[in-house]
């Protein structure tokens, strides 16, 4: 099965997603995060730094109960600008 490639937008949607996690992981280490989460530290590390910029749903769900995050206040961050993304995760 060959992937089509992302768009640009695409990459910076994970990116901002990435950006997002990061934060509200806080001082929290991302090996603890991803335990708690079910997922591997170097899955988290991907989808952080943006290389992993479309983790499967049950990924996200399970990084944001990890993180005591809304889904649809992810979503939402996720879909505006990144200034935007920040104001929606402190909300």
């Amino acid at each position: 099965m060959v992937r089509v490639p992302l768009s640009p937008q695409e990459r910076e949607r994970g990116e901002r997603f990435g950006a997002l996690l990061r934060r509200a992981r806080g001082e929290r280490s991302m090996v603890d995060v991803a335990a708690a989460a079910g997922v591997s530290a170097e899955t988290l590390r991907k989808i952080e730094t943006g290389r992993a910029p479309t983790p499967a749903f049950f990924t996200v769900a399970a990084l944001a109960h990890a993180l005591g995050l809304s889904l649809d206040v992810l979503a939402a961050a996720c879909a505006e600008d990144a200034d935007h993304g920040e104001e929606a995760l402190s909300a």
